[in-house]
């Protein structure tokens, strides 16, 4: 996997040579000198991730896959956390 590093300036002046570097690996795009953002394929982000678009929560909730995850809700104190008034 090749890491290529472009200016700003560059990647606004030549994005498809941005593009054609991602096939291959991350693009780091600095900002003044400093690494400021990561331009990569999208098929390699949802790898990355785990992530899958189009999927509902109750699709990710019903799949095997998801059976070892934790999940600690946070407490909701507050004006929205009161029981409600049903009199």
């Amino acid at each position: 996997m090749a890491i290529t590093t472009l200016s700003g300036r560059e990647f606004n002046q030549d994005i498809a040579r941005a593009k054609r570097a991602a096939e291959t690996g991350p693009v780091i795009i600095t900002d003044r000198g400093s690494p400021a953002y990561v331009l990569q394929r999208y098929d390699d982000w949802r790898h990355q991730t785990g992530a899958r678009p189009g999927v509902s929560l109750l699709e990710a909730l019903a799949d095997p896959a998801s059976v070892g995850i934790e999940f600690e809700p946070p407490r909701v104190d507050g004006p929205i956390g009161r029981a409600a008034d049903l009199s």
